[in-house]
């Protein structure tokens, strides 16, 4: 797959379907797990001010292909299931084409 070996940045929209406290916190152990995967750069998880029953997590990866990987390891499963359970989410890959920083 062409680009498959550059940056990219994976955007995920979550709906919470149970508790944001238990939500919160499965998703941390989640990316515990993730954390420890090749080429996971930094993710950051925001919760929508006007919609406290909406999330959306950013997470920066060092290819396509490393996500990828990561998501099909045996044991994501596990770790997913619980966060789940908690809400519905929706995926995207992106990647960058303009950027600042201050």
């Amino acid at each position: 797959m062409q680009g498959s070996h550059l940056m990219i940045t994976f955007v995920n929209r979550f709906t919470l379907t149970g508790d944001a406290e238990e939500f919160e916190k499965a998703f941390d152990e989640t990316a515990a797990f993730l954390r420890e995967q090749p080429g996971l750069i930094k993710y950051t998880l925001s919760r929508q001010l006007d919609d406290p029953a909406s999330y959306i997590n950013i997470a920066l990866w060092e290819s396509a292909d490393a996500l990828r990987a990561a998501l099909a390891h045996p044991d994501f499963g596990n770790h997913a299931k619980a966060m789940r359970g908690l809400a519905e989410s929706v995926g995207a890959l992106f990647t960058p084409r303009l950027s600042f920083e201050a």
